[in-house]
């Protein structure tokens, strides 16, 4: 993250809480972020040199039209700031801060398949019984090249029992033994 969007994301974070509208921002937040994430058209657009800043901010402002002023202030200051770039930067900054403040840890798992519930909830299980916490939300991604197990990161720590981990492993100790 760049430091300009930690920067704006703690503004927001500080109007927010002035305001008793944290939580509705956080779910604004979330909403910008995965839209953004989800949409290359989108991030071409807030990209762009060429595209002017109002045509930016009218469409921004048309896309989450349902979304908190607070938001509507945010982009409104982006654009005047001539900054949209960071807007999903922004976004997801605003998320990581506001789970730290409310103490949610935030745990990934990168498994070759989508997880069933039934693996989720032990997952999760296990994601509490190591942080300590109670307050855990479950981030699940897949990606087909780790083959098979799975990859776990809470906060700055990895677990990895990936298969293509597995065997790189071997073809290193391979390596060595030749």
């Amino acid at each position: 993250m760049s430091r300009a969007a930690i920067r704006y994301a703690k503004a927001i974070l500080q109007k927010a809480n002035e305001n008793n509208t944290e939580a509705v921002v956080f779910g604004d937040m979330q909403s910008v972020y995965n839209t953004i994430e989800g949409s290359r058209e989108l991030q071409a657009v807030l990209q762009s040199p060429v595209i002017k800043a109002n045509d930016k901010k009218q469409a921004l402002l048309k896309i989450f039209s349902g979304q908190s002023e607070t938001t509507h202030s945010l982009i409104n200051i982006l654009v005047d700031n001539k900054r949209t770039s960071l807007l999903g930067n922004v976004a997801k900054s605003y998320v990581d801060l506001y789970n730290d403040e409310q103490g949610v840890k935030v745990a990934t798992v990168i498994t070759a398949v989508p997880l069933s519930s039934e693996l989720e909830s032990k997952v999760m299980a296990k994601v509490k019984q190591l942080t300590g916490s109670e307050k855990v939300t479950l981030k699940n991604e897949v990606d087909p090249a780790i083959i098979g197990g799975f990859i776990l990161r809470v906060g700055d720590i990895q677990y990895n029992a990936s298969i293509a981990n597995q065997f790189g492993n071997l073809k290193r100790e391979f390596s060595k033994s030749i």
